[in-house]
């Protein structure tokens, strides 16, 4: 068995990786060769930023198993790979912790006018400029999987209203007061204060934020993408903030990656951009790796796997626990 690595390991992750599987052929390919291994791996951990040619690894017939290192998958859920019997599970959660502290880490600097103030200390300027509250607000959150769940988790002690949506509409929580099917995203959009995208990157998503989702949220509405950049039509989105039809965003995503200097987004006073930083940890790579070598005692042991992805859907389906589903 050959399983081949694209993810920022270092010799002991390898060597856990080896405990797990012992005896197979471990190969730490990286973002330089994974191109030329891929075709010649049995499982595959890992996300490449570089191009890959799927249809010729397909076609090879040796990939039985790819587990993403991200939760995202558009980089390999390509329509090879869709249509082929390889198995795809995704690390959906793996850093939802990450993820909703530096939603939260934004929104609050939104709110409190950190940045006005930020700039102030450099002036050595002593002035009290208006903040504004998240207590109170009603927040919608656009997809309510590991991380749309612990942002809600972590929104609960501001005594916020939380609305969401998702595909799978179960398992509703107690602090939050509606969960809808995905199909309700209108519904929502004109009773929240903050929207907060946590969506996969899918064919359904792509652009799902246009001017004319734009223009249901309130003007006073703050847009919150911790997923995506594509979830959004950019050039909408600089429209609405431009004319002040919507108050501002905080983003962690942008349509694309890196952002161009020659963005208006650079230059709006409403917004805030981080460089898709939300899911940093110094855990990362462990906790990455705890993950794939259970999937994998689970995979060489024909248990289910945690997080099978449903490829036709780009993420993996959510069962109710106990029955409940969406108020």
């Amino acid at each position: 068995m050959r399983i081949v690595l694209c993810y920022p390991v270092e010799p002991r992750h390898v060597e856990q990786i080896s405990t797990a599987a012992p005896g197979a052929e471990i190969v730490n390919a990286g973002q330089t060769r994974i191109a030329e291994e891929l075709p010649e791996a049995d499982i595959y951990c890992g996300h490449a930023k570089v191009p890959v040619d799927w249809e010729a690894v397909v076609r090879r017939g040796r990939l039985r198993w790819i587990q993403s290192s991200a939760a995202g998958l558009d980089h390999c859920l390509v329509p090879p790979v869709v249509e082929s019997e390889i198995v795809v599970t995704s690390a959906s959660g793996i850093l939802a912790d990450q993820v909703a502290e530096h939603a939260l880490a934004l929104m609050g600097a939104w709110f409190r006018s950190l940045p006005v103030f930020f700039a102030a200390q450099q002036r050595r300027e002593f002035v009290r400029r208006p903040t504004r509250d998240l207590h109170g607000k009603t927040v919608g959150i656009v997809g309510f999987g590991g991380v749309g769940r612990r942002i809600a988790e972590l929104l609960a002690p501001y005594r916020t209203r939380i609305l969401a949506t998702d595909v799978f509409p179960v398992d509703r929580p107690a602090h939050v007061e509606a969960l809808w099917p995905a199909e309700r995203l209108d519904d929502l959009l004109p009773q929240v204060d903050v929207l907060v995208l946590a969506a996969p990157l899918t064919p359904a998503t792509r652009g799902m934020i246009d001017a004319r989702r734009l223009q249901r949220l309130k003007p006073t509405a703050l847009l919150v993408n911790m997923a995506r950049g594509p979830l959004v039509v950019e050039a909408d989105l600089i429209e609405a903030l431009s004319r002040e039809r919507l108050a501002g965003a905080v983003l962690d995503v942008t349509e694309q990656e890196p952002l161009p200097p020659e963005s208006p987004l650079w230059d709006l006073p409403n917004v805030l951009i981080t460089p898709h930083v939300a899911g940093q940890s110094a855990r990362r790579i462990d906790d990455m790796t705890e993950f794939f070598c259970d999937n994998l005692q689970r995979y060489l042991s024909g248990r289910p796997l945690r997080n099978l992805v449903d490829k036709r859907l780009g993420f993996p389906r959510r069962e109710p626990s106990a029955g409940q589903c969406g108020g």
